[in-house]
Order: structure tokens, then C-alpha cells, then sequence
């Protein structure tokens, strides 16, 4: 409609201009209609509308092109969060600042030229960039649905029966309504730091203990803060054995979970709009709306002070109180940012690795650096706790509990905090030929984390705002457009005739707004691999390559071959891949689809593939060790299987597919490069055998649909792989005997053995390699699951849940013995 008016006036102006030299009289009158035009056009507004039907489609250049719940709760569009880059986002309308809390395409944003968001006649929502590439869809197939923003703030799509196809709230982001179902699908991503919509480094969701957590997980390292991660799960009032995965806000402002947590919000009671919002300083908030003032206030918090959310100052970075949470660097450090604290602190002085004598220790009282410790000890003099910090190279600093006698040496500086009471002590390793007295022993901030630290009932800290969209005042509107008018005359027949270009700095303006997961140019991963020279390995999907990106990141560039999927079916595929975050799973960054080149990008691994390490003799893997990484994998899968919005089965477990990161922390590699199933669905579309000879699931070989248990048959082969260090088609004694046939020998064998009670029998089985240096009970505990996951009958093998369960209740039982093992 406005744009309908908009050419209108062009002609109107241009009638105008060529009747005043014919009849000055009518050109008064025309004149005078003008003015008259321009007066309704500032003043007029679309009817609002709640809805899209089939062909309908909302504009990225109109900003009346909206949808708007019945009553004016919700107002859903296109939200500019940059220059020429804008997000197909849900906020509150009618407030002072605009409150988005839900947002489709955060970290890939479209072109504020020719993007738009449409319902196609076959019943698909789709969300087209200028150039028509495919952003995001709802996959709904119905000729007769159609869009609706209910007053919950909930975009469905819906049958003209009522049926819900699709609906936003099942895909959160950051914030969860009244009413809105949090489950075992669901996740909380933080924003950015920086004010951006894009994600940021923290993540709340059911865990493989049905606890709800909140997480800071990025790239480099990854741990839970809340609930309290010192505690049981019981002491910190939570409930593991429970399989529903449910949550949900009240309208009342009574939030319930089933895990056993639920709060009650200060305001508690009926007719007030609220929002439960993971912040982006880690903390999750309950924000109430003060209706009188249009402004939010919280209701409640889940982590009494900022300081308590993990890595809010960076690697090496401390969040001290002086009075207010302020990140420092400790002595010895400086920040590597000072506009960014996210980025941490580094060391001023380098240390000799292997010259013990050449370190001493620096003593930060009242101070921890939580997490990343190794070779914990408890009852331990001073002098010994410092002894094996300063014989150990990779040691930086250690904790020290006076009383207790607890000792924690720390590989890694995470997490730091420094409060009067702490009850710790840090002791920082730093060069002999540094004078300590010149040192400073004070923490002292030098930036504010947030203005609220202490946050309880206050205001909100979110601090971003977008401001309304004006029109202009009425006497400038009208001088505007006389100006315009000249314009108009001397150019508008070119306008009208010419059809308009997007040029490419307006594309590069809105593209580099997305850094999470972007798409590299062949030239690009060319030049950052030297023109592919250095391979890393080669498997059944193609050839590994080093490279160094521009941002100097060292990334595994990964050649596939036999990519049969069309550009548009890559794109998708690949951008849900890359919103996959886990420890346990290599970090996807990017992909490069250009003409027949098909690559992936991802995060380089040191410590390379679990076989070279286990089979070929490049390195020992340690009986703790070896336990790690079998409960890394097994939680890495069980992400895939039961946590992503998609259910991903990996269908190629095997050992040269986990890689090795620091501290040999696992991390599973070439997931999702198989067809992704629906959850529900058949999964007869993935027919065709996958997988490696060896690892295989009985039932590739029959017509029955493929599941997430054929991972899990995959993983029970990896798990006896791990306890006797030996490839599973190494085992072969006869001439001519198939794997298949070893591997059900094998297991008849053990299930046997595993019957008969006795335990002697497991060190014949443990690789010979460890000398005997090996935790017996968590052996037989992982030749028990193994078995279990072998089973021919999937329907008998466990969920990759239920082994993440089964490995971390045997961990916890056998703590005492473990440490003898380290």
C-alpha cells in the first residue's frame, strides 16, 4: 500500500510540473491535492494483520510489513542489527525499547535489499536472502495452512483444522514465554556480548543426567557453572532419574522443571508479562514488564552474582570485587583487549619448560581458578602440593586449601575469581629472574562486567535498544518531497525502466555480520592449505587438509567426494551442521560449495585420530585416558541422538573418526555428512550401507529402517577396541575368517566370562601395554556396556544416554580407586 501511494506522488509531482506551464489554475489544484496526499500519507498505516496465507509474503523493505498478534501483544518482522543486515525476529510491541525474544536467522543475516520472508502455495514459511538463496524454512508441507502470531507470542503454522505443523516456540533462542515447553530438544543460546543478536558463548539445557544446566561451550574449552558443579546433583536439589526432559514458565510466574528445580518470581500473580532470559553474561534472568513505565525489571536470577558464570573475564582472566564484579588480570599478565575482556589476559614472562629450578610461585590469597586440574591430591603439605606444580611443565599455577591439605594443580587458568572468604589460595608459576616484590598483590578492575553485580530485583541489564522508526515531521516530509520532485522529473523515466542492482559492498556489509558459520570462497581455502599440501588423512568421504585461515585460526579442510546434493539442499544441511556445539564434537566453521567443489572447514585437532594413537604406536594412551575418551564419545553421540533439534545419526563410529583435542579430550568428527532423519521418521531413506567393515550393525544388511542404534553398535566395538588396545580385525586367528564371525566369538566368550563372576580373567583381556596399570571395575564396567551394545536384537541395545549414565554412575562409585590410576 505505501509503496502503491509512493508512485502515485511520483506521478502526481510529475503532472503537476508539466501542467504548470499549460494551465496555471490546474496546476494550483493539482498542487493543492498534493499537499492534501502528503498529509494522508504521513498519517496512514496499514491495517495491521496477524497472518499469511498461501503466496503472501512479508518485505524487508517495508517496515509496515509485519504481522501483529490479534490483541498487540507481539509484533513479528524484519529487525535491523546492523548496518544493511537484518533477522526475521518476534519481539513485545508497544514497548520504549524493542525486546526481541525469538529470532530465526541470528547468525546469518539477510540483505536489507529484496529478502523476504514467504509462505509458498505447497504450505512451506521460507526466508530468501536478496539473491534468492534459501536461509530458512519450516519443512511444513499443507496447501491449506497458513502463518499466525498468536498473543503468546508464538509463530504456528496451522491446518485449517487448528493443527499446530510448526511453531517457534520449539525452536527457541534466547528467551522462553509463559507457557512455552522447554524439553529435551530445547536449548538456550546467550547473545553476544558485543550487543549483537548473534550467539553467544553460553547455553542452558537438559543434560545426559536430565538436569538442567547452564554452560559456557565454545571451541576451546567447555564447563558447567550452574548448578553448583562442586555438588552432587542430589545436594544441589535436582533429580537425575527422570526421563521427560520437561520445564515450563506459568502465568502466574511459577517456573517448574522436571529435574525437582522450581522458583517462584518475585511478583508472583496473574496479568503480568514476563520473559525468562539467558543473558549474555551467562546469567539466566526473570524479567517482569512494569506496564506504567514500559520498562522490565528482574524478578528473579539464577546465579546471585556475575562472577559465578564461568569465563566471563577469558582465559586467564579474574572477576574480582572492588566493590563492584570488575575483570583484572593477575600479576604478571596483561589483558590481550582491554575493549574486549572475553579475549582473557597473557603472560608478560615466559616460562623454560623442563628448568624447575628457574620457576617460582606467587601467591594470590582469597582467589580460585575453578576447573582443569589434573593429579588432584588431598592431605598434602604446601611443599608438596608445590613440588609437583614446579616439576610439571604444563603445570601454570596451583590451589591450595589450607586444613584440608587439598592440592590442585591447574593445566589451564579458566574461570578466576577473587572474593574476601574465597577460602582458596592460587600460587601463580612465574620465571625465578622476576622480582616478585616489584609485583603488585592487589586485583585491582579495570572494566566493568555489568552494571548490576549483586543482581537481585533491579532493573534490566541487558542495555539494548532499538530505537523506533519515526516518521519525520510534517512540513520536513513536504520540503523532502519537492526536492524529491525535481529528481523525479529529471530522472524518473530512467527509474522506471531501469531495473535496480544490489551492489556488491551492500552484500559484504550484511554477510560479515555472520562469523559463527560462514561460507568460504574456493580461492580462500586454497590459499589457506598452500594449495592443498599438507594432508592429514584420507577416509571414504574424502581427503583432510591443514590450513590457516586469514583470522590465523588453524582449520581441518576437509575434499569431499561424490556430493550428490544440489546447492540448496548443501546450504541446508551444512547450516544446521554448523550450529552443532558440543565438547565432545569437532566444531564445524564454515563450507565452500563452488561449482563442483564441495568442502567443509572445521576446527583443527592437535593430538590427531584416536587409531594412530591406540593402534599404530604414535603415542601410549594411559588407562584414565582411555576411560575419558570413552565417556567423551559416548556423550558426543548422545548429543547427536537425543539433544540436537534434528536427530543426527553419525552411521561411521569408529576410531578414525574420534579425534584427539588437549588432554586427549575426544571429539567426533565427520557427524552429520549422512542423510539427517526427522525425528520420528522412518529412515528408510538411508538404504544404502554406510559405515566401515567391522563397525557395522547387523541391520545394514536387512530392510529395517536405520536408527540411532547402529551408532551405538559402532561405539560398543570402539569401547572393546579401547580396553584391549588391539583393531577388532586384528583378532582374526584362522585363515580366512571374516570379522563378523571373530567378533561374535569374542562376545560369546565375554558374555561367559562376565557370567561367571570371577574378575581374574579381565587382565588377560586389558591391553598388555599398561603393564597391569588399569582400573579393573571400570574395565569390566566397559566390556559389560560393550556387550550390551553388541547385541544382534537392536531393540536390546541401550540408548547412548543410558551409556553416558551407566559410565558416569561407575565413575563416580569408583573415584577412590581411579586416582591410584592417574
Amino acid at each position: 500500500m505505501i509503496k502503491g501511494m509512493y508512485w502515485f506522488v511520483f506521478l502526481l509531482c510529475s503532472s503537476t510540473q508539466f501542467s504548470a506551464m499549460r494551465n496555471p489554475t490546474l496546476s494550483t489544484i493539482l498542487t493543492l491535492l498534493f499537499l492534501v496526499f502528503l498529509l494522508l500519507l504521513t498519517f496512514a498505516s496499514p491495517s495491521p494483520r496477524s497472518s499469511l496465507t498461501r503466496h503472501s509474503y512479508l518485505s524487508v523493505e517495508d517496515d509496515s510489513d509485519i504481522l501483529i498478534s490479534p490483541k498487540n501483544s507481539f509484533t513479528c518482522g524484519f529487525h535491523e542489527v546492523g548496518s544493511n543486515a537484518f533477522t526475521f525476529s518476534i519481539w513485545f510491541s508497544n514497548l520504549n525499547s524493542k525486546t526481541i525474544v525469538w529470532t530465526v536467522n541470528r547468525d546469518n543475516p539477510v540483505n536489507g535489499h529484496g529478502s523476504r520472508v514467504t509462505m509458498r502455495k505447497d504450505g512451506n514459511v521460507v526466508l530468501t536472502d536478496y539473491d534468492g538463496t534459501l536461509i530458512w524454512t519450516t519443512s511444513t508441507n499443507s496447501t491449506q495452512a497458513h502463518t499466525q502470531l498468536l498473543d503468546t507470542g508464538n509463530l504456528v503454522v496451522k491446518d485449517p483444522d487448528g493443527t499446530i505443523l510448526w511453531q517457534s516456540f520449539d525452536y527457541p533462542t534466547d528467551t522462553l514465554l509463559p507457557n512455552q515447553v522447554f524439553n529435551r530438544n530445547s536449548k538456550l543460546v546467550s547473545a553476544a556480548a558485543n550487543g549483537s543478536l548473534s550467539s553467544g558463548p553460553y547455553i542452558s539445557y537438559f543434560d545426559s543426567n536430565n538436569v538442567l544446566i547452564l554452560m559456557y561451550d565454545t571451541p576451546e574449552f567447555a564447563s558447567v557453572y550452574w548448578p553448583d558443579p562442586e555438588n552432587k546433583a542430589w545436594e544441589n536439589g535436582r533429580a537425575t532419574y527422570n526421563g521427560s526432559k520437561y520445564a515450563v514458565l506459568d502465568d502466574m510466574g511459577q517456573f517448574v522443571s522436571s529435574d525437582n528445580w522450581t522458583f517462584k518470581a518475585s511478583d508472583l500473580g496473574p496479568g503480568i508479562r514476563r520473559r525468562m532470559t539467558l543473558d549474555y553474561d551467562g546469567n539466566l534472568r526473570l524479567y517482569s514488564l512494569d506496564e506504567s513505565t514500559k520498562t522490565w525489571s528482574i524478578s528473579w536470577v539464577a546465579l546471585s552474582s556475575v562472577c559465578l558464570a564461568h569465563s566471563l573475564c577469558g582465559r586467564n582472566g579474574i572477576c574480582v570485587y572492588s566493590p563492584t564484579p570488575q575483570c583484572t588480570c593477575p600479576p604478571g599478565f596483561e589483558v590481550n583487549d582491554p575493549s574486549d575482556w572475553s579475549k582473557g589476559c597473557k603472560r608478560k614472562y615466559n616460562i623454560a619448560c623442563h628448568q624447575s629450578h628457574q620457576v617460582q610461585f606467587f601467591a594470590l590469597p582469597d582467589t580460585d581458578f575453578w576447573g582443569y586440574d589434573f593429579n588432584y591430591n588431598s592431605s598434602l603439605s604446601f611443599r608438596a602440593c608445590r613440588k609437583i606444580c614446579k616439576m610439571d611443565c604444563s603445570c601454570e599455577a596451583f590451589g591450595y586449601k589450607k586444613g584440608t591439605g587439598d592440592c590442585f594443580p591447574k593445566i589451564e587458568l579458566h574461570n578466576g575469581k577473587s572474593y574476601p572468604g574465597a577460602g582458596n589460595n592460587i600460587f601463580l608459576k612465574i620465571p625465578r629472574s622476576v622480582n616478585a616484590s616489584k609485583i603488585s598483590p592487589r586485583l585491582q578492575g579495570h572494566d566493568p562486567v555489568c552494571n548490576n553485580p549483586e543482581v537481585s530485583i533491579g532493573k534490566d541489564i541487558r542495555g539494548r535498544s532499538t530505537e523506533k522508526k519515526k516518521w519525520a515531521n510534517f512540513y520536513g516530509f513536504i520540503s523532502a518531497f519537492f526536492v524529491i520532485e525535481v529528481l523525479f522529473v529529471t530522472f524518473g523515466w530512467l527509474f522506471i525502466f531501469r531495473r535496480e542492482k544490489l551492489s556488491a559492498p551492500m552484500e559484504e556489509g550484511y554477510r560479515a555480520m555472520s562469523t559463527q558459520f560462514r561460507r568460504f570462497t574456493y580461492k580462500e581455502l586454497k590459499r589457506a592449505t598452500r594449495n592443498f599440501k599438507e594432508e592429514l588423512g584420507r577416509g571414504g568421504s574424502g581427503a583432510v587438509y591443514k590450513g590457516v585461515l586469514d583470522d590465523e585460526r588453524v582449520a581441518a579442510v576437509k575434499k569431499l567426494e561424490d556430493v550428490i546434493q544440489g546447492e540448496e539442499e548443501f546450504h541446508s544441511e551444512l547450516s544446521f551442521i554448523g550450529r552443532i556445539y558440543h565438547m565432545n564434537l569437532v566444531r564445524m566453521w564454515g563450507f565452500c560449495s563452488e561449482h563442483s567443489h564441495r568442502l567443509l572447514v572445521s576446527e583443527f585437532v592437535e593430538n590427531g585420530s584416536l587409531d594412530k594413537v591406540l593402534f599404530h604406536g604414535d603415542g601410549f594412551l594411559r588407562w584414565s585416558e582411555r576411560f575419558k575418551i570413552a565417556v567423551g564419545v559416548a556423550k558426543g553421540l548422545a548429543y547427536l541422538h537425543h539433544e540436537c533439534l534434528e536427530w543426527v545419526i553419525h552411521c561411521d563410529v569408529k576410531p578414525e573418526n574420534i579425534l584427539l583435542g588437549q588432554n586427549f579430550e575426544p571429539k567426533i568428527a565427520d557427524f552429520g555428512l549422512a542423510k539427517l532423519l526427522n525425528r520420528g521418521g522412518s529412515g528408510q531413506n538411508l538404504s544404502r550401507i554406510q559405515g566401515t567393515r567391522g563397525y557395522i550393525a547387523p541391520e545394514w544388511a536387512s530392510s529395517l529402517p536405520i536408527t540411532g542404534k547402529v551408532d551405538v553398535y559402532s561405539y560398543g566395538v570402539v569401547l572393546l577396541e579401547l580396553v584391549k588396545g588391539v583393531r577388532v580385525s586384528d583378532w582374526i586367528i584362522g585363515r580366512g575368517e571374516e570379522v563378523e564371525m571373530v567378533l561374535r566369538r569374542s562376545l560369546e566368550l565375554l558374555k561367559v566370562n562376565l557370567e561367571s563372576g570371577q574378575e581374574s580373567w579381565i587382565c588377560d583381556f586389558v591391553d598388555s601395554r599398561l603393564d597391569g596399570q588399569f582400573n579393573s571395575k571400570e574395565a569390566l564396567m566397559m566390556v559389560e556396556i560393550a556387550v550390551c551394545c553388541l547385541e544382534d536384537e537392536r531393540s536390546k541395545r541401550p540408548s547412548m544416554e543410558s551409556v553416558v549414565h551407566m559410565l558416569l554412575l561407575s565413575d563416580d562409585e569408583l573415584n577412590s580407586h581411579a586416582a591410584s590410576f592417574q
